[in-house]
């Protein structure tokens, strides 16, 4: 049963902006794993772009705000073999979601120079 979806875009400029002005806010927003592989690509705001999106997206798919115990680089955007996103919850933040008894989440990106897009759907 679906019990939330979220979606979000984002323009990478602005991304870029803040990454460039702002000291600390990838430790703050993004994992060491997610800073790791955006740093690896060339379109670098792209890839953080999508990641703020998806992080974006799921608060929204939540229907909660943001619930206390949850931290941005705790919530984790990876891929798996084939590629395929998924978010990976780490410390006080996975406790959170089990405690909300989130079942799968479902995870889309796409990003392009300009923008970048994340939807997600929530089932229990």
């Amino acid at each position: 049963m679906i019990t939330g979806t979220g979606i979000d875009l984002i323009e990478t400029d602005r991304v870029a902006e803040k990454i460039a002005r702002d000291i600390g806010f990838l430790e703050y927003v993004f994992s060491p794993n997610e800073i790791a592989y955006c740093e690896s690509k060339a379109n670098k705001a792209e890839h953080y772009a999508a990641r703020f999106a998806a992080k974006e997206a799921l608060l929204k798919a939540l229907g909660t705000g943001f619930p206390g115990g949850l931290t941005l680089n705790e919530i984790e955007v990876t891929s798996d073999d084939s590629g395929k996103p998924y978010i990976n919850f780490m410390g006080s933040s996975k406790d959170v979601i089990e405690s909300i008894g989130i079942g799968k989440i479902h995870l889309t990106l796409s990003h392009l120079k300009d923008i970048a897009c994340a939807m997600i759907i929530i089932e229990k």
